[in-house]
């Protein structure tokens, strides 16, 4: 595994849940959680007076520091798999007896769920009916992401991670029979563990002092359910763009290892896209290089990020007078793309806008040791020994800095939730639609009554004729 991979591994696995917590969801469908140690399957007993528990699986994620000893981070080290262009995964085992599975891990959303099927793009799934101990629930859900969407049969069963920990835990588990957009080409994982605010309660071990360097810096986290921080400004080749810092957090700004490209709001994108060529030495640059459809390829001889200046992002301290900068070097954003030819090496732009969030993904997260704090409700980031190229260090932090001229909240007042919406858009039609019936009716009854002016029997009739059509 390479030494960036190496570097995400507690920023991957810092959180792992305990129990349910009342947050927004990635997708319409989050099972409360709780976990139990599959260790022992008799009763565990309860803190205080009262009957003992019996051990239950109430949730769609996993975690929990297993009662038989500590976790070893280190050992997890040699777990965490993948690239940031197919993700990172961890080897888990499911079932009785174990069937061994490759599991992504995505801080951005927050279900426990794997391919329960065959698939063209994947080797391996679960079978449930190979397992002795897997229980199902009788009931089926569908997860919609950003990009893909699954609908699996929720059941229970034991895991078990071989690296890190001594025991195994009874979860709950989505098994995926269907799928669109969600396992694709290249990818070397066939489940996924999301770790987002709606089933995390609890931070899993600590820090790893040998996975970082210098202080770590954290930045509060502004609502939770995904891990959304305050973005106060960005830096191109050390120039702010000078947008409104509402712009930076519209309509949210997360930090999400499941993403693998900087996503920008489409406004904060294209003066990036701007910035970015003004400052780079290449006079002209393709349109399709910037929107993702086009790669630029120089030759093997030569490397191209001389040509492209650094990306800073400035982040709210804890201390809310003060600000810290992350920075990215271009070995970062500009990325080289495998087998694109034998005399010459191709890149893409590890940078695509979005329509409905600034997400710090892999693109990012790579150059630094990332925590997530969920015990004290921040995000950390620090230097990483890990993120160097040729032995030259790929990212930058420093701090720290005043805030003394950016305002004081950068993050717009959260939309309506969806349940919300759809009760004022009901609400809505069945006004237009009585005011409508209403309308229909004012008109019709005048044109029959002026069929008949003279004669009120005529009238009456022709009235219970009316009401008898509408029956």
């Amino acid at each position: 595994m390479g030494a960036l991979a190496r570097a995400l591994l507690l920023p991957l696995l810092a959180q792992w849940l305990l129990r349910a917590a009342p947050a927004l969801a990635t997708a319409p469908f989050t099972l409360p959680l709780r976990v139990a140690s599959a260790t022992s399957r008799g009763a565990v007993p309860t803190p205080g007076p009262g009957p003992p528990a019996e051990p239950r699986a109430d949730g769609l994620a996993l975690a929990l520091e297993p009662a038989g000893g500590a976790a070893n981070f280190l050992a997890m080290v040699d777990n965490l798999q993948g690239d940031s262009g197919r993700g990172y995964y961890l080897e888990m085992q499911i079932g009785t007896p174990p069937q061994k599975l490759q599991i992504l891990v995505d801080t951005g959303s927050s279900n426990f769920a794997v391919a329960g099927a065959p698939h063209p793009y994947i080797d391996s799934y679960f079978d449930a009916e190979r397992s002795s101990t897997y229980r199902p629930k009788g009931f089926d859900v569908t997860v919609k992401y950003t990009q893909g969407s699954w609908t699996g049969f929720v059941g229970e069963d034991v895991v078990t991670i071989p690296k890190g920990f001594n025991s195994s835990f009874l979860v709950n588990i989505a098994t995926i029979f269907e799928s669109e957009n969600f396992f694709l080409p290249g990818i070397r994982w066939n489940g996924i563990l999301g770790l987002a605010y709606a089933t995390l309660a609890k931070v899993l071990g600590g820090i790893e002092p040998t996975l970082y360097k210098g202080d770590i810096w954290y930045t509060p986290i502004k609502e939770e359910w995904y891990y959304q921080i305050e973005i106060l400004k960005l830096e191109i080749g050390g120039q702010s763009l000078n947008l409104d810092c509402r712009e930076y957090n519209a309509d949210k700004a997360i930090v999400d290892s499941g993403t693998t490209l900087l996503r920008l709001p489409q406004k904060v994108f294209d003066a990036v896209v701007e910035a970015v060529a003004r400052t780079s030495l290449i006079p002209e640059f393709s349109e399709g290089f910037w929107t993702g459809s086009q790669l630029a390829c120089w030759t093997n001889s030569e490397t191209p990020w001389s040509y492209f200046p650094k990306i800073s992002i400035y982040l709210r301290d804890e201390n809310s007078s003060r600000s810290f900068r992350i920075t990215i070097l271009p070995q970062l954003y500009i990325q080289p793309m495998m087998g694109a030819g034998l005399n010459y090496e191709c890149y893409r732009f590890g940078i695509s806008p979005s329509t409905n969030a600034l997400v710090i993904g892999a693109t990012v997260m790579e150059g630094f040791y990332v925590v997530f704090d969920r015990a004290q409700k921040r995000v950390g980031f620090a230097a990483s020994p890990c993120a160097e190229i040729a032995g030259a260090p790929v990212s930058e932090i420093s701090g720290p800095f005043s805030t003394e001229d950016i305002a004081s909240n950068c993050v717009p007042a959260l939309p309506l939730n969806e349940p919300v919406l759809w009760i004022v858009s009901y609400t809505l039609m069945s006004v237009c639609g009585v005011i409508l019936l209403v309308l229909i009716t004012l008109l019709l009854l005048p044109v029959r009554c002026r069929h008949h002016p003279r004669d009120p029997e005529v009238v009456n009739d022709e009235s219970s004729l009316v009401r008898h059509r509408w029956k």
